[in-house]
C-alpha cells in the first residue's frame, strides 16, 4: 500500500499551510523542520503519498532513489560540507510521527553514535 491518509505534509505539498521550503521539483519537496534537532534540520518528502519505507512498492524505486539524490543536493546547498546524517523513521517503534515518508537531513554539528 503506497497511499497514505491526509497528513500535514499533504497540506504543505498543496501549499495550504506555510513551510520554509528550501527545494522543490516535480517529485520532491524539502523544507525546514519546525522542531529542529540540529542546527540544520531539513525534511525531504516525496510528492507522491507513500506511508513509509515498509509500504514502498517496487514501482516506487525511482522516487526512493530521487529522494536520496535530493537529500544530497539539499545538504550541499545547506553548506553541510563536513557531513550530515540522513534519518528515515519507519513505524511507531522507529519514531515515525507523520505517516508520509520523509528523510531527515541533520547537520551543522557532530553527530553521536548510537543515535537512539
Amino acid at each position: 500500500m503506497s497511499q497514505t491518509t491526509e497528513t500535514i505534509f499533504s497540506k504543505i505539498i498543496r501549499k495550504e499551510i506555510p513551510a520554509d521550503i528550501v527545494y522543490e521539483d516535480d517529485l520532491a519537496l524539502a523544507f525546514k523542520d519546525l522542531h529542529p534537532q540540529a542546527p540544520v534540520h531539513i525534511l525531504v518528502i516525496p510528492k507522491k503519498p507513500i506511508v513509509n519505507v515498509a509500504n514502498a512498492e517496487p514501482e516506487d524505486q525511482a522516487i526512493l532513489g530521487h529522494l536520496l539524490l535530493t537529500a544530497k543536493l539539499v545538504a550541499e546547498q545547506a553548506g553541510l560540507s563536513n557531513g550530515y546524517r540522513l534519518v528515515i523513521n519507519n513505524g511507531a517503534d522507529g519514531g515515525q510521527t507523520v505517516y508520509h515518508l520523509h528523510i531527515h537531513i541533520l547537520g551543522g554539528r557532530p553527530m553521536g553514535w548510537p543515535p537512539g
